[in-house]
């Protein structure tokens, strides 16, 4: 039986850490439903579309996030190959030493910078959008909750790279072992919140446990003292941010804000105009959703640093097939949970169950605007595989691709959204995403057979 389960996880690509990350991610998922159910049980449809609004607001760390996340694994990964373990300690080259501690050393810098600055926009524009949108709805507490996920998600934007970093250094086992936990602590705190009563302020306990839980990984695990032990690497050579990371880290971060424009603007157009109502519906199915798209990325994600290693050391031929194998995973994995879900909401459709007194069905979106948000969900997941192969060439060919995406998104939202509400946000990005897959793919075609010629 242990033979089988062996030869069968590695029939799908199950690694120890696609298995951690994976299993963070079906928390995320499975937990997401409870944590669904929960929202539909203890919060108004007002109530609920705040929730979600708040989410997507929240999300514009992206902008002073910028990409490094990105960047730090990649850079990392590439000095790895002339580096080895001893305990917690990188021994090799000090060249490749020095490098990683003069970009540990400057990320540091970066996101503390970046997170006072994110604090301060969030509470100031975030407070004026509320104010502005929300007004009607007096019985709704929402600006001390606001407050205290301003915080945190600063918070937590300056411990991130952290870990970026150390998955980087090849740690993707622990560093999915954390995330594991995080998630799980999360959703335990959510539903426990939700239970006792706390309705908006539920999300800013979950919030607060991201940041008690990075802490402590950082603090008694031995991910914080390997970090440890690097800064203090004397520095004779630097990474460059003007020569190395800049050129790079412009076109992801480019493209990152372009993915902010793609899935993040449809809650708070739909509160904007058809209301906080509707506004959770979107939320409450692009929870779901993204849900499914994280849980089969997992299956790439996890293989950045092999991915990158290959590169560095010219190994074309097995990142290729390792990489072809697990797109088809992760692919497949996919397109059966979307189908999976639209057949439960198909049943809570046809026999308007309700469970407490909710109408299940009532709070996701209807199933016509779902089918439109689930095509782009699947063809997705092909546009962030190629992209992440051609990323680990520190290259990112995709920067034209994002920021047209981004645009025809972003008119296509607010226009339609304002003329046709729901069906004309949901068929506008079905259509664009149609569009932009083929052009995806031949980027990705054209750069591989450029980058992989013999010297």
């Amino acid at each position: 039986m242990i033979q089988f389960l062996k030869r069968f996880t590695g029939s799908i690509g199950l690694d120890r850490a696609t298995a951690y990350t994976s299993a963070a991610q079906m928390v995320g998922t499975v937990g997401g439903f409870f944590t669904a159910m929960f929202i539909l049980w203890c919060l108004s449809k007002d109530e609920i579309g705040f929730y979600h609004t708040f989410k997507d607001v929240l999300s514009i760390q992206i902008f002073f996030e910028l990409g490094m996340n990105t960047v730090i694994t990649q850079y990392v990964a590439h000095e790895m190959p002339h580096l080895f373990w001893q305990g917690t300690i990188l021994v090799g080259e000090h060249r490749n030493r020095s490098r990683l501690a003069s970009l540990l050393r400057f990320c540091s810098r970066w996101y503390l910078f970046f997170s006072v600055l994110l604090l301060m926009v969030l509470i100031i524009g975030g407070t004026a959008f509320f104010n502005r949108y929300g007004a009607a709805y007096t019985d709704i507490e929402w600006k001390t909750p606001w407050l205290i996920l301003c915080v945190t998600t600063a918070l937590n934007l300056l411990l991130t790279p952290l870990f970026s970093f150390l998955q980087g250094l090849g740690k993707v086992t622990e560093v999915a072992r954390y995330f594991f936990w995080k998630y799980l602590i999360y959703l335990l705190s959510v539903i426990l919140s939700f239970a006792l009563g706390a309705k908006l302020y539920a999300l800013s306990v979950g919030n607060i446990s991201y940041v008690i839980v990075s802490l402590l990984f950082l603090f008694f695990t031995p991910l914080g003292r390997i970090l440890w032990h690097l800064s203090k690497v004397r520095i004779v050579e630097t990474i460059s941010y003007v020569k190395e990371i800049f050129p790079f880290q412009w076109k992801i971060a480019l493209s990152w804000v372009s993915g902010y424009f793609i899935f993040r603007l449809f809650t708070p157009v739909l509160m904007a105009t058809e209301g906080s109502a509707t506004a959770g519906q979107m939320g409450m199915t692009l929870t779901v959703l993204t849900g499914i798209q994280a849980l089969t990325y997992s299956w790439t994600s996890t293989k950045i640093p092999l991915y990158s290693g290959f590169i560095e050391k010219k190994q074309y031929a097995p990142l290729d097939s390792l990489f072809n194998r697990t797109v088809k995973q992760a692919t497949a994995l996919n397109l059966l949970l979307l189908i999976a879900f639209f057949l439960v909401l198909c049943f809570f459709r046809a026999t308007q169950l309700t469970i407490w007194g909710v109408n299940i069905a009532d709070r996701f979106l209807p199933l016509w605007p779902l089918v439109l948000m689930m095509v782009p969900e699947w063809l997705n997941q092909f546009i962030t595989a190629w992209a992440t192969y051609l990323r680990c060439h520190k290259q990112e060919p995709y920067l034209i691709n994002s920021v047209v995406t981004g645009l025809l998104c972003c008119l296509s939202t607010m226009w339609l959204g304002r003329a046709f509400g729901l069906s004309g946000i949901t068929i506008g990005y079905c259509l664009i995403t149609i569009g932009v897959t083929p052009w995806a793919y031949a980027v990705y075609r054209k750069k591989k057979r450029e980058w992989h010629q013999p010297e």
